[in-house]
């Protein structure tokens, strides 16, 4: 395990950080140099400067003048930044589900000035000893969740490992100022399988949407096609009943102006008169098929002898 920084960003700003300290540092060596013969030291802004007498621990000097005199044993035994640092730790470990993931956190924390004495003599190296308990905390919760679960968890994770090291880190004069889980990157594989699976879930959706809508449409189509027929036979029946009107008024009328004329003389006339006109459309049209019919004129008479007895039968039978 290493401690890298995946952002450019967080490459700067270690890099800035180390800028500073150095120059902070050659700045401090110089005004020690100078107060070793003038007995006087500035401290910059936002870092605190611990003195030694004799080699023991004597004090710790705010941003400013300060007066060291050197004769008397007095020296300044370094400096400590205030300012907020950040660590980006990367953690490979396994989930619930055996799924090896990086976990990436960046741990923000800086020096209390009132702890400077115990951040300056307690620990030799801040950052790794942040990195070990980083480490500690991330594969002790990561392994007990599943990979859904992790990205869910998150922040649960970086409050976990906020509190061990605000237990851990404030014996030692330090600060957790933030702790962020800034990427969860599982396996390639692992990635490419999810991707397809979410793909093949998408096309499900999309399958039966489509179903549905073409289920939509048929019924819609189904239901004009009923209206549709309902209509037709509604103007059918208007059309019987308006031809039925006027046989009964033609029939009436002829009987009164013909006098000795019956209702059978007037419908066997009304007969003939739709025979000729229907084998007239018959041979009009060219689409239509040959039908074979008595098509002699006393045809006519023994098809209306049919109909009056099939009606009279009906009207014997009720």
């Amino acid at each position: 395990m290493q401690v890298v920084s995946d952002d450019k960003n967080g490459v700067l700003g270690k890099v800035e950080g180390v800028k500073d300290l150095l120059e902070s540092l050659v700045r401090f060596s110089t005004n020690q140099k100078m107060g070793q013969v003038l007995g006087c030291i500035q401290v910059e802004q936002s870092t605190v400067a611990i003195t030694e007498t004799f080699g023991k621990f004597d004090d710790v000097l705010e941003p400013g003048c300060h007066c060291l005199p050197w004769c008397f044993g007095k020296q300044a035994a370094g400096i400590l930044s205030l300012r907020v640092q950040q660590l980006d730790v990367r953690c490979e470990t396994k989930t619930k589900d055996n799924v090896f993931v990086n976990v990436v956190a960046s741990i923000q924390y800086r020096a209390l000035s009132e702890k400077a004495q115990d951040a300056f003599y307690k620990l030799s190296n801040t950052r790794a000893q942040i990195q070990s308990y980083v480490f500690d905390v991330i594969r002790a919760s990561v392994p007990k969740l599943e990979l859904d679960a992790v990205f869910e968890q998150k922040n649960d994770i970086a409050r976990a490992v906020e509190e061990e090291l605000e237990k851990a880190m404030s014996h030692y004069g330090f600060e957790i100022v933030q702790t962020l889980i800034v990427d969860i990157e599982p396996d390639e594989h692992v990635k490419r399988a999810m991707n397809e699976i979410n793909a093949a879930a998408r096309l499900r959706v999309a399958a039966n949407e489509k179903a549905e809508a073409e289920k939509i449409l048929q019924i819609k189509r189904a239901e004009g096609d009923a209206e549709s027929k309902y209509l037709a036979g509604l103007g059918i029946a208007r059309q019987r009943q308006a031809i039925v009107d006027g046989l009964r008024d033609s029939v009436l009328a002829f009987s009164v102006n013909v006098p000795g004329t019956t209702s059978k003389d007037v419908m066997d006339m009304v007969l003939v008169t739709q025979y000729f006109d229907t084998m007239k459309e018959i041979g009009a049209s060219s689409k239509s098929n040959s039908v074979f019919i008595p098509h002699g004129p006393g045809a006519v008479r023994d098809i209306a002898s049919q109909i009056r007895d099939g009606l009279l039968q009906a009207g014997q039978s009720n």
